[in-house]
């Protein structure tokens, strides 16, 4: 069956242009103006055609501060695609002591036949060893391209030698890590103390992990991979100190590159200091909010074209389970809902406040995540023989963002009673009107699992 999309603006990372948008089955066949038979047209005239959206960090279904998040890979797929974003890459966890591949089985057991969007996954390095090592040539043939590795956390954290044998590993196989930078000692130090002091608020949370231990972890991990020779992603970057300690890397010669998350462009950390604890403790995450003063330099690193991508790091939970930490800040599990509100926040708060460009917007979204991560161009663009993955978004349907109205499996949204300019007003996924004013048409998970190639970016 073919589709014409047509009167639409279509948005591409180099720019814009009025063209129309011929649908084959699940690929796109045709772009341009003029006349064009189809089985069926759609009239998307005064709206912006983006390539679907690439969310390359979420949590769905993951076992973490004795709970486990409150969207799974079916909620939290289906809030996903909801919001735009068509494909999702997760990242798959085994325990230390577990295999790569016991790791991989278990999330496609976890995601398989239960997700909205289409997916793919990050493997987890939370230990190294000879065996772990052996195991990351059929990763690759799994489609598993990337990685992840955490500088903090004792239950996933590896030291600097085996980061560093890691990044060598993964160099020669033509692979990439991203990385989690927080200073971990410092912040048990600093977390000790509070305690001692019995200062066990939720306002304790920003204070025992500050930006200058983001810094000083980035700076850390970005030395080893000079030693290393090695490209890394660091991960949910959050202030102008740790970008810094990038462009100074890329001043080097360094090949890094950078993700931000619509929390730390939006929000901040006054949230933290709310005496009423549920208010504050539902912000709770690492790294946490910074300071206001710091989101500015967040918009001109994307203006600059210094942060690449911009995901959620969707990692979810209800009330009731951020109600854990009411006596100790350092036991409400950390993470915010996300997936379904990004795409609109992006273009609101930075294409219509003119932060960012539409062609920005449609990089950090879609194209720099597909290249980055070994999907384009069957996914991030709009040119024929692509995958049909497409946002439809009108800039006159603006709105107010209200938990009441979202389908993610949480009781709150971080960005509640923010107003949004414009809409998401359709969303199709490889051919399928699959979103429409807000609401999900399709009934059954559909999306296919997306075994991905090597960076390209």
């Amino acid at each position: 069956m073919t589709t014409l999309l047509r009167g639409g603006t279509i948005i591409t990372g180099a720019g814009q242009r009025r063209a129309d948008l011929l649908l084959d089955g699940e690929k796109i066949a045709w772009v341009g103006r003029g006349p064009q038979a189809a089985d069926r047209e759609v009239d998307v005239s005064g709206c912006f055609l983006f390539p679907g959206f690439i969310d390359a960090h979420t949590h769905f279904d993951l076992d973490v501060a004795n709970t486990t998040t409150a969207d799974d890979f079916c909620t939290g797929s289906r809030a996903a695609l909801r919001g735009g974003t068509t494909t999702v890459i997760d990242f798959a966890c085994p325990n230390k002591g577990e295999s790569l591949h016991h790791g991989l089985d278990l999330w496609h057991q976890k995601a398989d036949g239960r997700t909205f969007c289409d997916y793919g996954f990050h493997m987890t390095i939370d230990d190294w060893n000879e065996s772990i090592r052996a195991e990351l040539p059929d990763m690759f043939a799994q489609g598993i391209s990337s990685f992840k590795m955490y500088l903090t956390y004792p239950a996933m954290m590896i030291g600097d030698r085996d980061i560093y044998w890691a990044l060598k590993e993964l160099k020669r196989l033509g692979g990439i890590a991203g990385f989690h930078c927080e200073n971990a000692g410092v912040i048990d130090g600093m977390i000790a103390e509070r305690k001692a002091a019995g200062e066990l608020s939720p306002a304790s949370h920003p204070r025992t992990r500050p930006p200058y231990l983001e810094a000083e972890a980035v700076s850390r991990l970005l030395r080893i991979a000079q030693a290393a020779d090695a490209p890394v992603v660091i991960v949910h970057l959050t202030n102008r100190e740790a970008l810094l300690e990038v462009d100074h890397a890329r001043k080097r010669g360094q090949t890094v590159y950078v993700e931000t998350c619509p929390q730390y462009l939006l929000l901040d950390e006054s949230v933290y200091f709310n005496e009423d604890y549920s208010a504050a403790a539902r912000y709770v995450c690492a790294p946490p909010l910074r300071d206001k003063a710091e989101q500015e330099h967040l918009w001109k690193g994307l203006r600059r074209g210094a942060i690449q991508t911009v995901s959620t790091d969707h990692c979810s939970f209800t009330l009731a389970q951020k109600d854990m930490g009411r006596e100790d800040f350092t036991k409400i599990p950390g993470g915010l809902p996300g997936v379904e509100t990004r795409g609109e926040l992006l273009y609101s708060y930075g294409v219509a406040k003119r932060k960012i460009s539409a062609a920005q917007m449609c990089r950090v979204l879609s194209e720099n995540p597909a290249r980055l991560y070994g999907l384009y161009p069957r996914k991030g663009v709009l040119r024929p023989g692509s995958d049909a993955d497409i946002v439809v978004y009108d800039p006159g349907a603006s709105h107010v963002i209200r938990a009441e109205d979202c389908v993610a499996n949480v009781d709150y949204n971080p960005y509640e009673g923010f107003v949004t300019a414009g809409g998401i007003r359709q969303v199709w996924l490889r051919g399928q009107l699959s979103v429409e004013n807000g609401k999900v048409l399709v009934e059954a998970p559909a999306g296919k699992y997306m075994a991905r190639g090597k960076n390209s970016l």
